[in-house]
């Protein structure tokens, strides 16, 4: 993704947005903590036909400007994306966000019921409660051996990330984790995609270091009154499927895609049956 950004002004900082396609707006949101609008590559170009793809460097990440850390919150971030939609004055639009980005999005929908026509909740979970004890187990049973204790020992230097460098390792590290096969040649590919990362090192040792965050909205779900899609990797090691089947639950307009042959980057693994998913629910 080469395409020149800009810096969107929303009050107590500025949000670095990348811009491409015409049509009906949908913000995207990559995941993290500590990654940029680069995490996609051009996987979700074949949208841009049809969709203005709005790619945002979430707070203090990628080239948006720096905040203070008290402000990297949830919940900040979740109005961050309210306050972007009134400097863009977007009336129709959709909400696409990836693993963290996800949890963004729930809040975000929670938070401001109705302010986006469609949300696309893709790799995530509605609650933290979700999300430690289902990647504890599955690092329990990750093979080979080698490639579980490299898992272990990233997560656990996350915390004293310093630079962009460190992170990019880290992530490198972790991707075989991330695919339904560990030694799956993607992977080497989609590093490549994602090499002009501007990993922020600082957000992700903080957040890292709190233990990701409480995160819960499950019981604030049944509020949503817009379409969601809802996408999942029947081999996801982070958010299981049960987890985005409660979400499905919860919420009354909803629709569960699970790629039965991915785990967390089903977008790489099956990126055709996910370009389709996402078309047939924008329409």
């Amino acid at each position: 993704m080469t395409q020149e950004g800009r810096h969107v002004d929303i009050g107590d900082t500025k949000l670095y947005i990348v811009e491409r396609g015409q049509g009906y707006p949908v913000i995207v949101l990559h995941g993290g903590p500590g990654f940029d609008h680069h995490e996609f590559g051009d996987r979700l170009a074949p949208l841009e036909a049809h969709y203005r793809l709005i790619y945002v460097d979430q707070r203090s990440q990628g080239l948006s400007e720096r905040t203070p850390p008290e402000t990297w919150t949830l919940p900040q971030m979740a109005q961050d994306v309210h306050s972007l939609v009134a400097a863009l004055k977007l009336e129709e639009f959709a909400v696409f966000g990836h693993s963290y980005g996800s949890f963004v999005t729930q809040q975000y929908g929670v938070d401001y019921p109705g302010e986006a026509s469609r949300l696309i909740i893709s790799g995530g979970v509605p609650s933290s409660d979700y999300l430690m004890p289902h990647v504890k187990k599955s690092l329990a049973e990750f093979e080979p051996e080698n490639l579980r204790e490299q898992v272990a020992k990233s997560w656990a230097k996350e915390p004293h990330a310093k630079t962009r460098e460190d992170v990019a390792e880290l992530f490198a590290e972790q991707l075989p984790f991330h695919f339904k096969d560990p030694f799956d040649p993607r992977i080497e590919e989609h590093k490549r995609q994602i090499e002009d990362i501007v990993y922020s090192a600082e957000v992700l040792a903080h957040i890292a270091e709190k233990g990701y965050g409480d995160f819960d909205v499950e019981d604030r779900l049944h509020t949503l009154s817009v379409p969601c899609l809802i996408l999942c990797g029947r081999f996801d090691r982070v958010c299981a499927i049960n987890a985005c089947e409660t979400i499905a639950e919860k919420i009354p307009d909803s629709q569960l895609v699970i790629f039965e042959e991915s785990a967390h980057m089903f977008f790489v693994e099956e990126p055709e049956k996910f370009l389709q998913a996402v078309r047939d629910f924008l329409g």
